[in-house]
């Protein structure tokens, strides 16, 4: 810091520069007088410097948490004149003129919708609801790091039902599940799922389970599935656990995100398994297939897979602290 504030010159100037200067007299410097002089400029000097570090850590951390998501463009009729904005020329036709995002309202030609960066900013107009959502598009319109369904179940199970026996293996009533969800639809963060509305923490753990069913993508993508399956196939202990670790790389961001709160708060449900009776093991039966699904693949490996999908869930439950 120091080196932030200059000597001056010693020259036939000086006298002009600590004339006024405290501790100076006759152009003779005191330098105890001048360190106390100088000690509020280093200090702020510093605070400054201090300020602009922390300004450029914050801003780095705002960056992680800005997904990148692709435009979920169709195929759009336009009424009146249209131009493109990506290439701003007309958009020729009567019908079918181009294509517009179904989440942000850009509207394109279908030959620039190819060149359009991946920078959808989904808007609470285009987004209508929380179920059935695509994640990324989801915390991206409510500007959050995960979807506030993961975020208030979790917090409400957690809360008061921690402890329940057979917390996520018994099933709340499916009337009521579904209520939960058409208010997450309707309210969004604002939806009440406290005890005095939902006495019944299987209600909460049910809406959950639905949430991740119900993802078009699922939380561990179709793209990461076939490398999960690998890495759960792994004999050695190590060797599988460092598969997990590259199999998490494939996830977006928003969903990794997700996962990490989700097995966070796994292993703190198996934490209590004297009171709710349940270890990783049963967990991993219940979200394997909740959490991930086999792409395309025909009934008989479908059916196969399931084994592994428990392994899965069971090995990222347990090693939460070192995979995420």
């Amino acid at each position: 810091i120091s080196s932030l504030v200059h000597e001056p010159k010693k020259d036939g100037g000086a006298e002009g520069h600590y004339g006024h200067s405290p501790g100076c007299e006759d152009g003779v410097r005191d330098p105890e007088a001048l360190a106390t002089f100088w000690q509020p400029l280093k200090l702020f000097a510093y605070s400054q410097l201090t300020s602009l570090v922390r300004r450029a850590t914050l801003k780095d951390n705002d960056h992680a948490t800005k997904y990148e998501k692709v435009h979920n463009f169709k195929v759009h009729t336009f009424r009146g004149p249209h131009w493109c904005e990506y290439c701003a020329n007309f958009m020729w036709g009567l019908i079918a003129q181009g294509v517009k995002c179904a989440d942000c309202g850009l509207n394109v030609h279908k030959q620039c919708s190819k060149m359009v960066p991946n920078d959808c900013k989904p808007d609470l107009k285009h987004v209508k609801k929380v179920y059935s959502c695509d994640l990324t598009t989801l915390v991206k319109a409510h500007h959050s790091k995960r979807p506030m369904v993961v975020d208030m179940c979790i917090q409400e199970i957690e809360s008061r039902g921690v402890q329940s026996e057979g917390l996520y293996r018994i099933s709340g009533f499916s009337d009521l599940i579904e209520d939960v969800k058409l208010a997450f639809d309707r309210d969004g963060e604002k939806a009440d799922i406290s005890v005095n509305v939902y006495e019944d923490i299987n209600i909460i753990t049910g809406a959950l389970k639905l949430y991740f069913r119900d993802l078009p993508i699922p939380l561990i993508t179709y793209e990461a599935y076939p490398r999960f399956m690998e890495a759960a196939k792994i004999t050695d202990p190590d060797k599988r656990l460092e598969a997990h670790h590259e199999a998490l790389k494939l996830l977006p961001p928003a969903h990794c995100e997700s996962l990490c709160y989700l097995m966070a708060h796994l292993k703190r449900v198996i934490q209590n398994e004297k009171d709710n009776l349940m270890n990783a093991e049963n967990l991993g039966i219940v979200f394997g297939p909740t959490l991930m699904r086999a792409p395309d693949l025909d009934a008989m490996t479908a059916l196969n897979d399931i084994r592994y999908q428990r392994q899965v869930v069971e090995t990222l439950i347990k090693n939460e602290d070192i995979l995420f």
